[in-house]
């Protein structure tokens, strides 16, 4: 019943919401060097669009790279200085548009939708009757100035691998052992319940980090993504990522009873919401409240995001030290409740 009727609905509500090619809430920092009219309308009509959330206000060009590096600025727009005099003695000015092109679509989407409300300010002067302003949008993609598609799907990529093996695999073999009846004789022996636990996930563990090596590599090789930040912190961050979807896989397992409950569990619980609300294809931003809500859970969200910070932006754990810590608990608590119910249920 629950596959015939929950399962229908609940994707049909997910992909309405989720799967959309707008925009909205867009977090921004702007560098005014004018300090003008022009630039004040411009910044205005930007803001009023609903597209677009003014976060941080930049007094010089060094702050760039750090307000990108620290992962909530989505798009930088620089007036350049004495905007308003050159545009009235006719000179032509160029906007810098600066994107966050670590996820290519939603930069250019973004970049897009600026040159869009650029041009039509332009166009409103030009009603008006005022002198008719002359601006370039210059736009410039951070981080992926070749707009490589990879550099958006190799992170997500390793996400939904890492978590679906490890969780997946590690439900399915303590499932086994319960459907079997094997689980009585390990409970009969002097072994702990920890004991056991720690048993059946290090085969997970080794064989889910090569997995991590293998992606890793590849994307290197094969794609040309670089590792900017230090490959030891993205190893240990994936290593930490796969003890958490493997504490995950425990817990599912000592709600199942048979294999084929816990693969099921396996997929619906982790697939779907892995793909559609980390914000691996499509930004959160653009998701209804409940719905961003909801990927606060998601163990992926953080470690995307980690990801792609040290293999594209080049940061270390100082930038990303609360996703970290965010996955740390998580693995705590999934593994505290897996214990218990280990304890309780077997």
């Amino acid at each position: 019943m629950l596959i015939l009727f929950a399962m229908p609905v609940a994707q049909i509500l997910i992909f309405g919401y989720v799967v959309s090619n707008e925009i909205k809430d867009i977090r921004i920092a702007i560098l005014d060097q004018a300090q003008d009219e022009v630039s004040r309308e411009i910044t205005q009509k930007m803001l009023s669009s609903g597209y677009f959330i003014l976060d941080k206000n930049l007094y010089h060009p060094n702050q760039i790279e750090a307000v990108f590096q620290e992962g909530d600025i989505r798009e930088v727009i620089v007036f350049p200085n004495n905007l308003s005099q050159k545009m009235e003695n006719g000179e032509e000015v160029a906007l810098q548009v600066i994107a966050d092109a670590s996820d290519a679509n939603t930069a250019n989407l973004i970049s897009n939708y600026t040159r869009g409300i650029v041009n039509n300010y332009l166009r409103q002067e030009i009603l008006y009757g005022n002198t008719p302003y002359q601006i370039q949008t210059q736009v410039r993609m951070y981080f992926n100035p070749k707009m490589k598609g990879v550099f958006m799907f190799v992170p997500g990529t390793m996400a939904l691998i890492l978590i679906l093996i490890s969780a997946m695999m590690t439900s399915i073999s303590i499932a086994r052992e319960k459907e079997l009846g094997t689980m009585e004789i390990l409970l009969v022996s002097p072994l702990r319940p920890v004991q056991i636990i720690i048993g059946k996930v290090i085969p997970y563990i080794f064989l889910a980090f090569v997995n991590a090596l293998t992606i890793v590599v590849l994307s290197y090789f094969v794609f040309q993504l670089p590792v900017q930040g230090s490959l030891l912190l993205l190893l240990a961050e994936c290593l930490l990522y796969i003890l958490l979807a493997l504490s995950l896989g425990i817990l599912i397992s000592t709600l199942s009873n048979s294999q084929q409950v816990a693969m099921f569990i396996s997929m619906f619980a982790l697939m779907l919401p892995t793909m559609l609300l980390s914000g691996f294809i499509f930004p959160i931003e653009n998701m209804p409240k409940v719905l961003q809500w909801l990927s606060t859970i998601m163990p992926a969200k953080y470690f995307i995001t980690i990801v792609k910070s040290i293999m594209i932006k080049g940061v270390g754990l100082g930038y990303i030290w609360k996703e970290t810590l965010v996955l740390l608990v998580m693995m705590l608590v999934f593994i505290g409740l897996s214990v218990k119910n280990f304890k309780v249920r077997l």
